[in-house]
């Protein structure tokens, strides 16, 4: 009832809004809206951000994230149209004509929806092949318990750096079957593949993010001038204030190392052990016999029919790098590659060796090969739609300029020393509003660099000290734009994540957001403590973790399976049989 209530009180808004802009509404109101359409139009105006208002909001209260992305998607289209009562209903077609399918339109957006496939493609091979089970009886003589197994997961992630689809994709998939085994809820699995895959592609000095950002960097200095130092050089300076990468990860060894959680990860885990005893709670079939039967039925290959086309994957995309890249050095090839491309070579060559070696072996029939391909590209089908659902609403943000929005309510706030602190809020806000962290990236560097060298200059600072304002607010632009990635239900990370782990994606952004909030804002008391407070960050650092800890330690728990077992019946494994 209270979801009910809750759809017909935002219908009941929507429909307030279309006729307050038309003119139906109070007076007052409904002028102040006309002028702001007529004079500036909705783009860069308070209504900008009411499409991924709309989207997150009804996601997160009705868990229907397609549903709730297209009504985003028609609200943004209603806005940047024709703001009347006809409009209302011709922007319902707009919004598949005019925005769904141009995304799905765009190079790069098939080049990821492709390199997604196939990824599921392979990983389907070498399920049915049992290269995966190999996999995971060599890992099972090291890992036995809860916490060996989400440790092995979460630096897995450092393994595949270079790019954070690449991370989610192989490391989600990989893991899934052992952590299902180990009773891992699939919740933890989710977050300890997404909170790796961003926050070590940022902070890796060879990376196809590391790429896009040198090339933000170097657009953005082209405002400044007599500010000669390289955009690598500055990505360099800038390492030690991505407080949100460095602590994120210590995050995750810390609490996956701990074997404890806490609030909605906790509930997440305890309805697991609750599922072992009451089925309707088994949403992920993790306690059904039928896969102690399919283990029987299924052929356990050698480790690596699954080691060698994943390994095919990660050294075929960094070739793919090479290639397309051009330069003397690594990094500049990097800064010059085509990473679409890349991602797309790696994943073509590792499902051919993944077909090579299964019916070179005659571990599969091909009609069983192509039957296992087919059955690992169909696990991809939902997320897909969420994601191209999620980027053409991130189209719409841009075209009404949420952003600039974003920018224009906190740029009289700025100031010199809590400028960066107050950028890692703002990129963290237009990420979560807007779904894309390399969007996000594109839009705010530009703006905040050069403003953080005019500020500086202007305000009669040292050389030295602008520098490092400059320094911490592109870190903060990035640390930021992961935040706020990871928070939001419309990420493509967050999504592709889902999709990697086969999570429920609003279960997955549910449990993840505590934690992502508790270090976003602890970042943001480090940056103003380095630059306002003048502590050195050699201190902020240690003591950033320790905070870390006590919070995991105060907060977090290892609940006991028995408390949730009936009389007399069997607990839950807590290990590995």
């Amino acid at each position: 009832m209270k979801r009910k209530a809750l759809f017909f009180a935002a219908a009941g808004l929507f429909i307030w809004l279309t006729y307050a802009v038309t003119g139906y509404a109070e007076p007052a109101f409904s002028t102040a809206i006309q002028q702001s359409a007529s004079e500036s139009g909705v783009a860069g105006s308070w209504l900008s951000i009411l499409p991924p208002l709309v989207a997150i909001g009804i996601a997160l209260v009705f868990r229907q994230v397609l549903f709730a992305l297209f009504l985003g998607i028609w609200c943004g289209a209603f806005l940047a149209g024709d703001l009347s009562i006809p409009g209302a209903f011709t922007s319902f077609f707009t919004a598949l004509s005019g925005y769904i399918v141009p995304a799905t339109a765009d190079a790069s957006h098939m080049s990821i929806i492709i390199f997604t496939l196939l990824i599921g493609g392979m990983v389907g091979i070498i399920t049915d092949n049992g290269g995966t089970r190999g996999i995971i009886r060599k890992i099972t003589k090291f890992v036995r318990t809860k916490v060996h197994g989400q440790l092995v997961t979460a630096l897995m992630g450092f393994v595949v750096f270079f790019d954070d689809y690449a991370n989610t994709m192989v490391v989600g998939n990989t893991m899934r079957p052992l952590t299902d085994r180990l009773r891992i809820s699939r919740a933890k699995l989710a977050y300890l593949v997404d909170a790796t895959a961003a926050p070590v592609a940022t902070i890796a000095l060879v990376s196809t993010w590391i790429g896009a950002m040198v090339g933000f960097i170097a657009d953005a200095e082209e405002k400044m001038p007599n500010f000669n130092e390289s955009a690598y050089a500055v990505f360099i300076s800038s390492l030690p204030y991505n407080f949100y990468a460095f602590f994120t990860i210590c995050f995750v060894l810390v609490i996956a190392g701990s074997g404890r959680d806490f609030a909605s990860m906790l509930k997440a885990r305890i309805t697991l052990y609750k599922a072992k005893h009451n089925p309707a709670l088994d949403t992920y079939n993790l306690w059904k016999d039928k896969i102690a039967d399919d283990e029987k039925k299924k052929v356990t290959s050698h480790w690596s029919n699954a080691a060698v086309p994943i390994l095919t994957l990660i050294f075929g995309t960094v070739g793919g790098l090479f290639l397309t890249g051009e330069g003397s050095s690594v990094q500049s090839v990097i800064e010059t590659a085509d990473s679409y491309k890349a991602l797309l070579w790696g994943s073509l060559i590792s499902i051919a060796v993944a077909v090579a070696m299964t019916l070179g072996k005659k571990l599969l029939a091909v009609d069983e090969m192509l039957e296992g391909m087919m059955e690992g590209m169909h696990t991809m089908f939902d997320g897909l739609l969420i994601l191209v659902m999620a980027w053409a609403l991130s189209a719409i943000t841009i075209e009404l300029g949420t952003a600039d929005y974003l920018m224009s309510v906190f740029g009289e706030t700025l100031n010199p020393y809590w400028l960066p602190a107050l950028v890692l809020l703002l990129s963290a806000l237009t990420s979560f509003a807007t779904g894309s962290s390399w969007g996000t990236m594109g839009i705010l560097m530009p703006l905040v660099v050069p403003l953080a060298w005019e500020i500086g200059t202007s305000s009669g600072l040292a050389d030295a000290m602008t520098h490092e304002i400059i320094y911490a607010s592109v870190s903060a632009v990035l640390g930021g734009s992961v935040w706020g990635d990871h928070c939001s239900p419309i990420s493509d990370t967050t999504i592709l994540s889902s999709i990697a782990t086969q999570c429920d994606h609003v279960e997955h952004v549910n449990t993840q957001l505590p934690y992502a909030m508790i270090v976003g804002t602890i970042s943001i008391i480090a940056m103003a403590g380095v630059l306002v407070a003048g502590i050195s960050w050699w201190i902020i650092y240690p003591a950033g973790i320790a905070i870390i800890a006590a919070i995991i330690y105060k907060f977090g728990k290892v609940p006991d399976p028995e408390e949730y077992a009936p009389e007399g019946e069997e607990a839950a494994v807590t290990v590995l049989d």
